[in-house]
């Protein structure tokens, strides 16, 4: 162990068997854990940005793992670590040592773990917002991670989970999202293919207006979809299929983005990013 000023000590780990450094082991495989609670794995933050927003949030840290330098320069930039408490344990190890418990190299050298908390209720993420999104058929990683990213970004207050979305916790999301999916409000709705829609129902007795987003031409601009509606939740589909003809049924309007001739349709993240940013862009000309 390095002495000195408490809140900067760490333990020195040279052996990549080492028990301690359990949670980093094997990261590509991490995210399926039979021995934890759901078959899921631990929440996995990478590099200084998204392990300080990890330690903002309401995940509870169990470790703090990096090379050398690069967490002096952390918990530096952090008030000397004091973030991190008492009993948080913080490993100092080589690149080499890091990169044979990952399984690959991790050149962010630094990483932090952490328990996965009691899930939000729906109730719980409505309380307040205006704004939420509502994802159904999502099963792609990456674009859940820049979902959250571009709702933080464009002042979106949560969003809900319908059937068939990949885990937003999965470790590429987390990275993907810049941190973001751990610290902006999410909630699973349920039911399943065919029954989760009933419970958008909740989402309009509390006074949302919900809006479906669909290529149609057919469908409504999506300026005039979101004028003068206080709160809204805006649907959004699966790259490709899209929303299923029994979510758009289930909400008041369907809305396109209108598009350039030659052209029908674009990325998942980028058309909702342009619908986050019109209902922002909306709230402010009230």
């Amino acid at each position: 162990m390095v002495e000195g000023d408490a809140a900067t000590a760490r333990i020195r780990i040279f052996d990549p068997e080492d028990p301690r450094l359990a949670d980093f082991r094997d990261l590509n495989h991490s995210d399926s854990r039979p021995d934890l609670p759901g078959g899921r794995g631990l929440v996995i933050a990478e590099g200084p940005l998204v392990v300080g927003r990890l330690l903002e949030s309401r995940f509870p840290v169990r470790a703090v793992v990096g090379f050398g330098g690069k967490l002096d320069s952390f918990l530096a930039a952090n008030a000397g670590g004091k973030e991190l408490g008492d009993d948080i344990p913080v490993y100092e190890v080589s690149r080499e040592v890091l990169a044979e418990v990952a399984g690959f190299d991790m050149h962010r050298g630094l990483l932090a773990s952490a328990d996965r908390p009691e899930p939000l209720s729906v109730a719980e993420v409505l309380e307040g917002a205006r704004t939420v999104v509502v994802l159904e058929g999502v099963g792609d990683h990456e674009n859940i991670g820049s979902m959250f990213r571009n709702a933080a970004g464009m002042g979106v207050d949560a969003i809900l989970f319908g059937n068939g979305c990949a885990d937003p916790l999965y470790r590429r999301v987390v990275r993907v999202s810049m941190g973001h999916v751990l610290r902006l409000p999410f909630a699973h709705l349920e039911g399943g293919y065919t029954t989760w829609q009933h419970s958008l129902d909740q989402l309009r007795r509390e006074g949302f207006h919900l809006v479906s987003l669909t290529p149609d031409p057919a469908a409504e601009h999506i300026e005039d979809a979101l004028a003068g509606h206080d709160r809204v939740a805006l649907l959004v589909g699966a790259e490709g299929p899209g929303l299923s003809e029994h979510a758009m049924r289930a909400t008041d309007v369907r809305a396109r983005i209108p598009m350039a001739p030659g052209t029908d349709s674009l990325n998942l993240a980028t058309s909702a990013a342009i619908a986050f940013y019109e209902r922002d862009r909306s709230q402010r000309s009230v």
